[in-house]
């Protein structure tokens, strides 16, 4: 089920060629056996610091460390064969210097395998960029609606509806592709906006929010599935897992109460003697 070290893994070089070609498809993952399931039909894995909620029930991403971002690499990169995997750097783990968060992003590299980091952020953090990709740290950034910055854009709120907020959301855009970001998440993007940027820009645009007219998708796999009650408008669900699992949990209960779980095939007998 896991991991076949002779299997070749998608590379950033196999993704950023996919512009023009096909749209690059993407998911989250956080454990092994879902990035197991995911692995054959995806081109890249983002292991998302999304995993405060969907794993730990926080109210926000702000409370994820970098130790919890590496050990779901750790299991994502076990679980998974072919897809290009990418840590979310967490809160806090690349804000205070370009040293700094080059130290971060090393240790995740050489601990997990992983192949790159994403980091949310547009002009104010393309020096930091810059300086990691010149030191051999691949980066995917992340500009639009930023999960990390909720506080400061007062809630989370779709970007680019304005025309007065476009200007900064190109510039954005421009900054970090200049600064070496082989690819950029464009996250709860207005769909005019979100074409331009990617009509204008030569690397990958990925979109959660952001229409079809980006260069690629990714949602949160959970939503998709549709494990829990409520999504955002641009979460489509392919499944109802969550009532499913429900309804499992349910007859479970149920033939527990009742004594007819387990039954004799699920039970081990006595060897006969000869």
């Amino acid at each position: 089920m896991y991991a076949d070290n002779h299997i070749r893994r998608n590379t950033i070089a196999d993704i950023t060629k996919l512009k023009g070609e096909r749209p690059v498809v993407s998911l989250t993952a956080y454990t092994a056996p879902m990035a197991a399931r995911l692995d054959e039909h995806v081109d890249f894995l983002l292991v998302g610091d999304s995993l405060a909620m969907v794993l730990y029930g926080m109210e926000s991403t702000i409370g994820v460390t970098l130790d919890m971002m590496i050990e779901h690499t750790k299991a994502v990169m076990r679980g998974s064969q072919k897809a290009l995997v990418i840590l979310d750097m967490p809160f806090g783990s690349y804000e205070k210097s370009k040293e700094d968060a080059f130290e971060n992003a090393a240790r995740v590299l050489r601990e997990t395998g992983c192949a790159a980091v994403k980091m949310e952020g547009g002009t104010e953090m393309a020096p930091t960029i810059k300086y990691l990709v010149e030191r051999n740290i691949p980066v995917m950034a992340h500009i639009g609606l930023r999960p990390q910055a909720v506080h400061v854009m007062g809630g989370y709120k779709t970007q680019g509806r304005d025309d007065d907020e476009w200007k900064p959301l190109l510039a954005d855009a421009k900054a970090i592709e200049d600064a070496g970001a082989f690819s950029v998440v464009l996250e709860g993007v207005a769909e005019p906006l979100a074409r331009r940027i990617t009509q204008e820009l030569n690397i990958i645009t990925i979109g959660i929010g952001a229409s079809a007219q980006c260069d690629g998708q990714i949602l949160v796999t959970e939503d998709m599935l549709g494990q829990f009650p409520k999504n955002a408008k641009f979460v489509k669900r392919y499944a109802e897992i969550g009532d499913l699992s429900e309804e499992a949990v349910k007859a479970y209960a149920a033939d527990v109460k009742a004594r007819s779980f387990p039954a004799m095939e699920h039970t081990y007998a006595m060897r006969s003697k000869s």
